[in-house]
């Protein structure tokens, strides 16, 4: 009989999903009819990937990591890495796995691999005792070409920070500076951000930073990152946040001496840039908004190329928040080692684009909802479902 081959397609819904079936969305499966009876006792072997997790990914210089797993209920034969040229469709190189224990049901294999400039396929093919084989590939597009993509699209990124370690009437800190400038710092020289610092302004200077914003005339596909770093404050009775900004009374009872929330959240939601992310390093900064829709996230972004994903992410409206925590206090670090929530910010902002150079709100939440205190995400204003906020990795 002959050889079938099956083609799955697996919408990648949630990273569960994808850790519960195969870990490319499209993987090829060979089915070996010609002796029945092995077959209704076997199962596919599974490829599981951890590195590059995305179908498509974009390098500047071609060394990567390899790594994935390989999971059957069946002994497995052989792993046989290949590459090849995606262009010309010639054989770059192969790979054997030695497989050490004949009875061996799971195999993690490290490698790391050189791919050459242009585009590259890299396949794993798997294949147990009964003669059954799993493939799955990932497509690396590597050098000048690989973030040619996205710095083509007409666009630009803004950085507005805001930070307040030093009060006229409150205690004061000693990581919201040093936070801000090391997250400054990674914005500029990572992802190509303008970015502007604001340090221990009072409430005025605050609104009218952001009013200058405002009049800002941005482009359909510009972005504005606003971050809030300092001491926070809810008022039981009016059953409101308020950031506490370089003045504020400790004995203020209309809170008037403080920047509302509900006065935030409707500034930031009038300015014209249709993409903003606000994340908010103070105390109580869940409050931001109670009403929110927490937690609206799309995971489902494997796309071939940087300026798809872009595109697609920036079609629609963006009102999105991250807060260190909910309605309770967060720490503000030990002095120099700053605050937990930066901590892991940074790294994301660091490690968390992966291999395809974009680094998403989901992805940036992967790393800040380790801590402790549980971060809050969620939407405001005028976000539309479908929208997010992308920090791209600069082409300079």
């Amino acid at each position: 009989m002959k050889n079938y081959i099956i083609t799955f397609w697996i919408a990648l819904i949630s990273i569960s999903t994808v850790a519960q079936n195969f870990a490319s969305r499209s993987n090829e499966m060979i089915l070996n009819y010609k002796d029945p009876k092995k077959n209704l006792s076997t199962t596919l072997p599974k490829i599981s990937w951890q590195s590059p997790f995305n179908e498509t990914i974009f390098l500047k210089e071609g060394k990567l990591a390899v790594e994935f797993t390989v999971d059957s209920k069946t002994p497995i034969k052989s792993i046989q890495l290949l590459v090849r040229d995606k262009i010309n469709n010639v054989i770059k190189g192969t790979v054997s796995v030695p497989i050490e224990d004949e009875k061996q049901l799971q195999i993690k294999v490290t490698k790391n691999i050189t791919f050459s400039d242009g585009i590259s396929e890299l396949e794993v093919s798997v294949q147990n005792r009964d003669g059954q084989r799993a493939i799955s590939n990932r497509q690396v597009h590597v050098g000048s070409t690989a973030l040619a993509d996205a710095a083509k699209l007409n666009r630009k990124d803004y950085a507005l920070i805001f930070a307040t370690d030093k009060y006229d009437n409150w205690k004061a800190l000693v990581n919201p500076v040093f936070d801000s400038r090391f997250i400054a710092e990674s914005l500029s020289k990572t992802y190509g951000f303008s970015t502007e610092i604001v340090e221990n302004p009072n409430q005025a200077q605050v609104l009218d930073k952001l009013r200058e914003y405002a009049e800002k005339k941005f482009g359909p596909m510009d972005q504005l990152f606003i971050f809030f770093a300092g001491h926070g404050f809810y008022d039981e009775t009016f059953k409101e946040g308020f950031v506490v900004t370089r003045e504020s009374l400790p004995d203020d009872p209309g809170r008037n001496s403080y920047l509302r929330h509900s006065v935030l959240r409707s500034t930031i939601n009038n300015n014209p840039c249709q993409h903003i992310f606000l994340v908010m390093d103070v105390c109580f900064g869940g409050t931001f908004d109670e009403n929110a829709n927490h937690r609206s996230l799309d995971e489902t972004y494997a796309i071939a190329s940087q300026s798809d994903i872009i595109g697609r992410k920036l079609r629609f409206k963006t009102r999105k928040y991250l807060t260190s925590g909910g309605k309770e206090y967060v720490s503000d670090g030990i002095v120099g080692k700053h605050s937990p929530f930066a901590k892991q910010l940074l790294e994301a902002l660091d490690k968390g684009m992966g291999g395809d150079g974009i680094l998403t709100t989901a992805e940036i939440l992967a790393y800040v909802e380790t801590l402790k205190t549980a971060p809050q995400f969620g939407t405001f204003g005028a976000d539309q479902l479908g929208s997010d906020f992308v920090f791209v990795v600069s082409g300079k």
